[in-house]
């Protein structure tokens, strides 16, 4: 092979195996930031939507509270309240069913054939016994339900996000749901857009790097070290472009994620600017509108700071959990005012980066209940860990509440959140609590291997 040959190939080899590199390095990426983005699309809109069921089930109970509180319970008092569910509607698939504790069907206003049905062991394409486990969530459970059945409007089996409670005295279960092609049509869109992104992403990286290829190709053809140190310089400079393009790609999805704060910075510059425009004009109020711009700035920082500090903690990676944590408090205590009294015990214990990321998202989702609803002064954190077992309790000083409400609570997804994460580990998850004391403990089982 021919010297010019030999640096041809050696410029266009090493180039070639960057673009690839690269090219993985942002499908990958892209594809798992599109999968990040899907679920907090469709958590964020499950979460609404129970929200929505919870209110439709509470204006219901409303609604024929008179008839129910007024202590009668013969035929006809019955009669009139199924009467009044069958009336209320809301969208062309929004409506409410009753059954009798026994899955006999009461009520249903779209599907009239399944009224006086004994539907206790119907299955959906799943498998899902539906009323069986309607009836597990509106006793034990926090009243929702995701099943599968058939949409009045179109006809088709569809997911379906249910809430029912009992009324207990006459042994109903009340309840009504959503249908959830949205969700789907979300999550979606979402892939969509993520394969659309890659895909133009992968073209410009190939283009460019056809364009590479040419240069350096054409460069050699007169060889001479002039032109040799030419090529390199080229080089340089469409490696540069390579990494360039990347950063603007990670810098796309960065704009797509921090769009929650641009009505933020927008106030932050027509504030800027009305303070240039007072100063400019000998206006006192310049400077005061200037500081105020100021802390309006310091507070965007520090949001889009707690976004990134949120979505994972660098010193979890760096330092560990218990730095971690001492951050975190820190943060909480200038944050919230609260007194913290924090305590690390934990010894030389070495626990694994998932164990450690449940811990700290714990504690993350107990502080926020606390800010939240507890209206306490002072908060105790202690964790300490042994051979066997890690441990992590959280106390503080505030309202409390009923413990026979413990699954039911208005907040209870973040606290379902916290038993998912133990039960995963194979740990052991207590709250107790009572006005002017509460307590979450959590003990998580370290490996013996």
């Amino acid at each position: 092979m021919q010297l010019k040959h030999k640096i041809v190939a050696l410029s266009v080899l090493p180039l070639l195996l960057a673009v690839a590199v690269v090219c993985v390095l942002v499908f990958f990426q892209n594809q798992r930031l599109g999968e990040q983005q899907a679920r907090l699309i469709e958590d964020s809109i499950l979460a609404s939507k129970r929200v929505e069921l919870k209110h439709y089930v509470e204006m219901a109970l409303s609604i024929i509270s008179p008839l129910y509180e007024s202590g009668r319970d013969d035929a006809e008092i019955k009669q009139q309240v199924l009467g009044v569910l069958a009336r209320i509607s809301f969208g062309s698939d929004g409506y409410f069913f009753v059954y009798e504790s026994n899955g006999r069907n009461l009520m249903h206003p779209r599907q009239g054939e399944l009224v006086g049905q004994d539907l206790w062991n119907m299955t959906d394409p799943r498998g899902l016994l539906v009323i069986q486990a309607l009836m597990q969530s509106a006793h034990n459970g926090d009243g929702f339900q995701l099943y599968a059945w058939q949409k009045p409007s179109t006809g088709e089996v569809t997911d379906k996000l249910a809430y029912v409670v009992m009324l207990e005295r006459w042994g109903w279960m009340l309840g009504t749901g959503i249908y959830l092609e949205d969700v789907d049509q979300a999550i979606a869109q979402v892939h969509d857009e993520a394969s659309n992104g890659i895909h133009a992403t992968m073209l410009a990286i190939a283009g460019l790097a056809l364009v590479a290829v040419l240069l350096v190709f054409v460069g050699g053809l007169a060889l001479n070290l002039s032109e040799h140190r030419l090529a390199d310089r080229k080089l340089q400079l469409l490696t540069q472009r390579i990494v360039n393009l990347q950063e603007e790609e990670r810098s796309r999805v960065s704009r797509e994620l921090h769009d929650g704060i641009s009505q933020l910075l927008a106030s932050i510059k027509f504030q800027f600017e009305l303070a240039s425009l007072e100063l400019a004009s000998g206006n006192d109020q310049g400077l005061e509108t200037l500081y105020k711009g100021t802390e309006r700035l310091a507070g965007a920082i520090g949001e889009v700071r707690r976004i990134s500090h949120d979505l994972h903690p660098s010193l979890l990676d760096t330092l560990g959990l218990p730095a971690a944590i001492g951050q975190l408090v820190a943060e909480f205590e200038q944050r919230s005012g609260l007194l913290i009294d924090y305590r690390n015990d934990l010894g030389d214990i070495l626990l694994t980066d998932g164990m450690a990321v449940a811990l700290f998202r714990i504690l993350q989702e107990a502080l926020t209940n606390i800010e939240r609803h507890a209206q306490a002064n002072t908060v105790a954190i202690s964790l300490d860990g042994r051979a066997r077992r890690v441990r992590l309790r959280v106390r503080d000083d505030g309202v409390g509440f009923s413990s026979r409400h413990f699954d039911t609570l208005t907040g209870g997804i973040g606290l379902r959140n916290i038993r998912q994460r133990v039960e995963h580990f194979g740990g052991r998850f207590a709250l107790t609590s009572q006005p002017g004391h509460t307590e979450l403990m959590v003990t998580l089982p370290l490996s013996t291997t």
